[in-house]
């Protein structure tokens, strides 16, 4: 009996009995499995981080020192080499095709960026040094890797919190998104019907990537790990001749850093980092943040909508946030439900696909100012 008495003494539990935040931080991981395996919210990411916070906050393990388990799977976050990793899968997942042949549709992944800017300039208002508001901004963009990255480099203890709201925001675009693209369109502005969009030729698709990684990484270097491994991912995916590697980006490699990613990022929410006013302040202003950037682009879609005649649906505005392809299958259910005939998702897929690229360089230009 005293064996056993000493074995709880020194047990997790009672380590709990002394310090209920880590029960806090327990019982919210577990709120966030539920929502990621019974609500379906952005499972892939969302089951490895709840339980990387699940992980973290057991007292007494030893995980989280130096030399544990994720103090080398969190070198990286700290590095930036998951983030990136993760932006070659999505190039090469991601077609390009839209957005080459309605190049316009950059305008809408740039309008879009809105609430990065105004996210940035309410949490210097509030208090947050420039590098936190800076890191808190790119909430907006619905982008979790660049979310990752640029919290990584400008605001690493506030990392969790961040990283949790930029998924969780992804996570429920379908709850965020169709109040505001119904509250600020027409019904005959959801109804419009779009021309298809010409064709691509090869030349144009290999060409593509290898003009934007030139262009943007020269204009901004700091946007050399997100842009040129998007870039390079999707030329592995158009060149013909690098089917093995492309299939690997796609699969393998994104799996693999998923899973790495989610479990590092849940392992920074910690009980004594988390549990703070700022915390909350960071969550509210992220919702602000991804509400606005869907604002932006949507205002811009209906002033496309007036300058083409009514031939441009506004509702596609809404996807030039980063979540691809997610905002723009959003487009698409909220345009069916104004004209069943109607088919925007590959209309969609232009700014989904511009707002990937704006969220990079909008991130990209933030490092290179508060970066240091």
């Amino acid at each position: 009996m005293e064996s056993f008495f000493e074995i709880l003494k020194e047990s997790g539990y009672a380590h709990l009995i002394s310090d209920p935040r880590q029960l806090i931080m327990i019982i919210l991981a577990c709120v966030l499995l539920y929502m990621g395996i019974k609500k379906k919210y952005e499972p892939l990411l969302l089951v490895p981080i709840s339980f990387g916070m699940l992980m973290a906050n057991f007292p007494a393990t030893g995980i989280l020192d130096e030399g544990g388990l994720f103090s080398y799977l969190s070198l990286g976050v700290n590095l930036g080499i998951y983030p990136s990793l993760i932006f070659l899968g999505l190039g090469a997942m991601t077609d390009f095709t839209p957005l080459i042949a309605r190049p316009s549709s950059l305008l809408l992944g740039a309008a879009a960026q809105l609430g990065i800017f105004t996210a940035f300039l309410i949490a210097l208002a509030l208090g947050f040094e420039p590098s936190v508001a800076a890191a808190i901004g790119v909430i907006g963009g619905a982008d979790g890797p660049t979310a990752i990255l640029t919290a990584s480099k400008l605001a690493m203890s506030y990392l969790p919190a961040i990283a949790i709201a930029a998924y969780s925001y992804m996570a429920l675009i379908p709850m965020i998104q169709p109040p505001l693209m119904r509250l600020l369109t027409t019904k005959k502005e959801r109804e419009t019907m779009m021309d298809n969009v010409r064709e691509v030729s090869k030349v144009e698709k290999i060409l593509f990537p290898i003009v934007v990684t030139i262009v943007v990484v020269l204009l901004i270097p700091d946007t050399a790990a997100l842009v040129g491994m998007l870039m390079f991912g999707n030329l592995l995916r158009e060149c013909g001749l690098t089917d093995r590697l492309s299939d690997t980006a796609q699969n393998a490699l994104t799996n693999i850093v998923t899973i790495l990613l989610g479990l590092s990022v849940g392992a920074k929410a910690q009980a004594g980092t988390f549990l703070t006013a700022q915390t909350l302040m960071i969550i509210a202003l992220g919702l602000m943040a991804f509400m606005l950037s869907t604002v932006g682009g949507l205002l811009f879609g209906k002033v496309m909508y007036i300058v083409s005649g009514g031939k441009v649906n506004p509702l596609i505005g809404s996807a030039g946030v980063s979540a691809v392809p997610m905002a723009a299958r959003v487009s698409q259910i909220e345009g069916q439900k104004a004209n069943p005939a109607n088919f925007l998702l590959m209309h969609a897929m232009g700014p989904n696909v511009a707002g990937v690229i704006g969220s990079a360089v909008a991130a990209g230009y933030l490092l290179k100012v508060f970066g240091g």
